[in-house]
């Protein structure tokens, strides 16, 4: 008899896999916890959060032809189920400062014809001068495109 969908039950983990693990469910049958519902974060490796043999409550996300498909975290309580995230205040989704982002490398950026980007000053750089290096980065970037492709578009010398 194949368990109700949305019951949650108890189980045992059978066996571990990289894609999930398999539980044996109390009075019969066995089903699959795939590895994106065994935690609210990301799981690289199922044997960090689970062991064969450890008692896990699971919630029945699906029955259809003798599959089983399984979640432990949709059944733990709604408390525990929420990220770890602090509350959000404002107005909307732009509201308060950004985090930092890392540099994507400690290279300069190349800049047309590659010649390296001028590396900025130790102090932070006022809005005008970013836009001022934007603005001739990207005019000696269109320039080149624009270069090559003439060539493509049919434009003949006349």
């Amino acid at each position: 008899m194949e368990p109700q969908v949305g019951s949650i039950l108890e189980g045992k983990v059978t066996s571990i896999m990289k894609f999930g693990a398999f539980v044996a469910l109390e009075g019969g049958g066995s089903g699959l916890v795939h590895i994106s519902e065994i935690a609210n974060t990301f799981v690289e490796d199922v044997h960090d959060h689970l062991q064969t043999g450890q008692a896990v409550k699971v919630l029945v996300l699906s029955a259809e032809n003798g599959r089983v498909n399984l979640s432990i975290k949709k059944a733990l309580p709604q408390q525990e189920r929420r990220s770890p995230r602090p509350p959000r205040t404002g107005a909307g989704p732009q509201s308060g400062p950004r985090p930092a982002t890392p540099a994507r490398s400690a290279q300069p950026q190349i800049q047309g014809r590659g010649k390296p980007a001028p590396l900025p000053p130790s102090g932070d750089q006022d809005f005008e001068d970013k836009l001022k290096r934007f603005l001739s980065s990207s005019e000696g970037k269109m320039a080149d495109l624009n270069r090559g492709m003439d060539g493509k578009r049919g434009r003949r010398r006349r």
